[in-house]
């Protein structure tokens, strides 16, 4: 069973960074694209970042030049460093990856930025 195990989240200051992590702790091979999304209370889930097998990412434009998603496929791992955090970035943030033909889907870390 495949199962994507989150980390990193907790409370901040904003202006202050955050490094989220997401690793699978069962074997998955094939895996396409990882992604970063966020779900703050009362709004639908929402992608703020995401990164094909190439390397090829895109951002939410509310997150341009502040996050970087990254990976590491040696470790089936993916990262987001966010940077000059903001109150509008409090939210709980879920991992996801594309692979085998399925979508696996992180727990969720809460992220919380005070002002």
């Amino acid at each position: 069973q495949v199962q994507l195990v989150e980390s990193g989240g907790g409370l901040v200051q904003a202006g202050g960074s955050l490094r989220l992590s997401c690793a699978a702790s069962g074997s998955i091979f094939s895996i396409n694209t990882m992604g970063w999304y966020r779900q703050a209370p009362g709004k639908q889930r929402e992608l703020v970042a995401r990164i094909t097998s190439g390397g090829s990412t895109n951002y939410a434009d509310s997150v341009k030049g502040r996050f970087t998603i990254s990976r590491d496929n040696a470790k089936n791992t993916v990262y987001l460093q966010m940077n000059s955090l903001k109150a509008e970035d409090t939210a709980v943030y879920y991992c996801r990856f594309q692979g085998d033909s399925r979508l696996y889907w992180g727990q969720g870390t809460q992220v919380t930025i005070s002002s």
